[in-house]
């Protein structure tokens, strides 16, 4: 069984902008209502023994694309490259790479298959790996909503101009909450049969969904923490900042008024651990925090330092761009971009509450 803790901060930790969701709404009637477009940063190369691949999705896995682009590439799967895994019910447009052997890379236009289409291709220098991505634009529909309009417009400026929490979204935890059961199984199994599990094929990849589920959970509570504190969007005293859009951060022993009216608008942002090995950053009272809300996950620091993770640190904060809505007749249109890594969730828990738990 979950522990109910383990389950609030993956499922249900607290919004940061009023008392909660404005109203109860209905998402993903069909895949048109999430829509996501992937945003590299980057354009292909022109030249390279790699076709990169612009592919557009409906209610399709990436892994399960990639293993049929590696089918009709003639390639094994591990040399189709990816960014990051996108929704499957959902309309996703988003690049793929595959060894182009001698096939010019515009031969793979039109290629299609069961729920995806090769949209566009160029030659590519190399394989595009993960993580290698600027951000995500989306496009949503939110159905059957009865909202004030008044009180609908006041929250989203409040979420464009302060951001939200930067929450790992339900998805991360798989059906159910799954994965966090798969944390908590791993942790009663000796250190030898994980290791043997890293070692299989599929083991390796079930082994990365728990791992990042475990480290996830931790960082959870630590926001929800900070939400309830009212410093989720402030700097304190011993806190790690992130400079906004970065993967770059710096220790701040005391915040002056430059480092406050940096974060005041959004160009930097506290963080929180992502927990490994590695000794913590923070000072004072911000390590005390993390320390004490990690030591609540047992469990699952104990997996993590069995497959002696890097710490890093993630922001607390994400800024919302070009947020634009319309709503009408009971149905709101959303659309905005995230930074990489961020999950859409974390912006709808915000207005709404649905049945899907999202």
């Amino acid at each position: 069984m979950i522990p109910t803790h383990w389950r609030d901060a993956a499922l249900a930790p607290p919004v940061a902008w009023g008392s909660g969701p404005l109203a109860a709404g209905t998402l993903r009637s069909s895949p048109e209502d999430f829509v996501v477009i992937e945003l590299l940063g980057f354009e292909p190369s022109g030249a390279g023994p790699h076709a990169l691949l612009t592919v557009r999705k409906r209610g399709a896995n990436t892994e399960w694309v990639a293993r049929e682009l590696a089918r009709t590439a003639g390639c094994k799967p591990f040399e189709v490259g990816f960014a990051g895994l996108k929704d499957r019910n959902a309309i996703t447009t988003q690049a793929f790479t595959v060894p182009r052997g001698k096939r010019a890379a515009e031969e793979f236009i039109g290629l299609a298959g069961e729920g995806f289409e090769v949209i566009a291709a160029a030659a590519h220098q190399r394989k595009l790996p993960r993580g290698a991505l600027e951000g995500n634009r989306f496009e949503i529909t939110v159905r059957d909503l009865h909202c004030d309009d008044a009180a609908l417009r006041e929250r989203l400026a409040a979420i464009a101009r302060g951001g939200v929490p930067n929450y790992f979204g339900p998805q991360r935890f798989g059906r159910d909450a799954g994965n966090l059961a798969e944390v908590l199984r791993a942790a009663q199994r000796p250190t030898a049969a994980r290791d043997r599990d890293r070692g299989r094929g599929r083991g390796r990849s079930d082994q990365g969904f728990m791992l990042s589920a475990a480290r996830s959970v931790i960082f959870n509570a630590i926001l929800a923490a900070r939400v309830a504190q009212g410093s989720w969007n402030k700097l304190i005293a011993g806190d790690v900042a992130n400079l906004d859009g970065s993967g770059s951060v710096f220790a701040v022993a005391t915040p002056d008024a430059d480092l406050e009216r940096r974060c005041a608008t959004l160009d930097i942002h506290p963080t929180a651990p992502l927990c490994g090995e590695d000794e913590a950053l923070s000072e004072g009272a911000v390590r005390s925090l993390e320390e004490a809300i990690a030591a609540e996950f047992s469990e699952a620091l104990a997996v993590i330092r069995a497959a002696h993770m890097n710490a890093e640190r993630r922001a607390l904060r994400m800024r919302v761009r070009d947020l634009e809505h319309e709503y009408e007749q009971n149905v709101l249109r959303l659309r905005f971009a995230l930074p990489a890594g961020s999950f859409a969730t974390a912006v709808l828990r915000e207005l709404i509450s649905n049945d899907a738990g999202e």
